[in-house]
C-alpha cells in the first residue's frame, strides 16, 4: 500500500468523525474463561484461543501463555502496525525491520514475597531497527508520529482509570 492509497481509505474514515465525532468512540473488549484445568484463563482472541497461565518465575511450565509478555506483544504488535502506516504516510521506503520491547519486572511483588516491591512492570523499553531509505531527520519524524499515535504505547504511557466489577452467583 503507499501513502494515497491509505489516505484514500482513512479519508472518509477522518471525515464521518469530524462530523460526528461519537461515532469515534468505540469500547474493544476482551473475554477469558477460567475454572478449567490448573490456573489458568482461556482467552479469545481474533484467531484463536490462548491459554494464558503463570510464567516460570512464579510456578508455570511455560507451555501456557504469560500476561506480560501477552501485554509486550499487544505493544509491540501496535506500534509495529503504527509504525507501518507511518511510514507509509511519509513516503518512507520501510523494507523490513523488527519492534522488540522488554519489560522489567521482579516477582517478588506478585507473589507476595516483598510488600515493598510494586506488582507490575517497573520498565518498559520499545526498540526499532529498521531497514529504511531515509534521512535521520525522516527516521526522527517516523519515531516521534509513532509514538504519538500508537494506542497501546499512549495507554501505557498515560495510565487510563481501571475499574473491577463482579457479578457472583
Amino acid at each position: 500500500m503507499d501513502a494515497e492509497a491509505l489516505r484514500a481509505i482513512q479519508a472518509p474514515i477522518k471525515e464521518r468523525y469530524r462530523a460526528e465525532p461519537g461515532a469515534a468512540m468505540i469500547t474493544l473488549s476482551a473475554q477469558g474463561r477460567v475454572g478449567h484445568e490448573g490456573i489458568a484463563c482461556r482467552v479469545e482472541t481474533a484467531r484463536e484461543i490462548v491459554e494464558a497461565g503463570f510464567h516460570p518465575a512464579t510456578g508455570g511450565d511455560g507451555l501456557q501463555a504469560c500476561s506480560g509478555n501477552m501485554l509486550l506483544e499487544a505493544l509491540v504488535a501496535c506500534a509495529g502496525v503504527t509504525l507501518t502506516a507511518v511510514a507509509t504516510a511519509l513516503d518512507i521506503n520501510l523494507r523490513g525491520g523488527t519492534v522488540t520491547a522488554e519489560g522489567d519486572l521482579d516477582f517478588r511483588g506478585a507473589l507476595g514475597v516483598a510488600k515493598d516491591v510494586p506488582v507490575g512492570f517497573r520498565a518498559i523499553r520499545v526498540r526499532f531497527d529498521l531497514d529504511a531509505d531515509a534521512s535521520p531527520e525522516k527516521i526522527s519524524a517516523l519515531i516521534k508520529l509513532t509514538e504519538r499515535y500508537c494506542v497501546v504505547y499512549q495507554t501505557l504511557r498515560s495510565g487510563p482509570s481501571l475499574s473491577i466489577e463482579v457479578k457472583a452467583g
